[in-house]
């Protein structure tokens, strides 16, 4: 299932950066935040993403950074949140926080997500209501990095990607 997951993820982000027949579709943007759809051999994927609004340390050299909430209908997949931080993380090293709340992540070469479904229920709720969340990981060689997300216009593209694909 993990690796399941893991290669469809691959995918969404390969569209979400690249120019492909089946580009994702932004379906509107709030704030910081936006939601988009796609239309893929395995059916439709909906999915809400944000860029950081900080990152450090700058001397580290890495990618782009995304925090997602993604949904599948066709395989029956809601709520699941990954994130990017643009480089290749160190095994299991990924956290969030806002507040004193703090949810780890898996990681498999530089993606993370949070595996049990409960725990990205109450990511989400904690999403709704936050006004930042600091997302702290360290890259294979163990350089620590931060990215700042602003949560500004979460709830409406959130619910804006769960709509698109209900």
């Amino acid at each position: 299932m993990f690796l399941k997951k893991f290669f469809i993820f691959i995918f969404l982000l390969l569209f979400s950066f690249n120019s492909f027949a089946n580009t994702p579709r932004s379906t509107g943007k709030s704030k910081n935040w936006e939601s988009f759809t796609v239309e893929t051999n395995e059916g439709k994927i909906c999915f809400a993403q944000t860029s950081p609004t900080k990152r450090a340390p700058a001397a580290v050299k890495r990618g782009k950074s995304k925090l997602f909430v993604t949904f599948r209908p066709s395989e029956n997949i809601n709520d699941e949140i990954s994130l990017t931080s643009g480089h290749e993380y160190k095994a299991s090293t990924v956290t969030a926080r806002s507040g004193k709340r703090s949810y780890s992540f898996t990681s498999k070469k530089n993606f993370a997500w949070i595996i049990d479904d409960r725990e990205e229920k109450k990511f989400i709720q904690l999403m709704k209501k936050a006004t930042d969340v600091i997302v702290k990981a360290r890259t294979s060689k163990g350089a620590e990095t931060t990215d700042h997300y602003s949560m500004m216009g979460f709830t409406k593209a959130y619910n804006a990607a769960k709509k698109n694909c209900s």
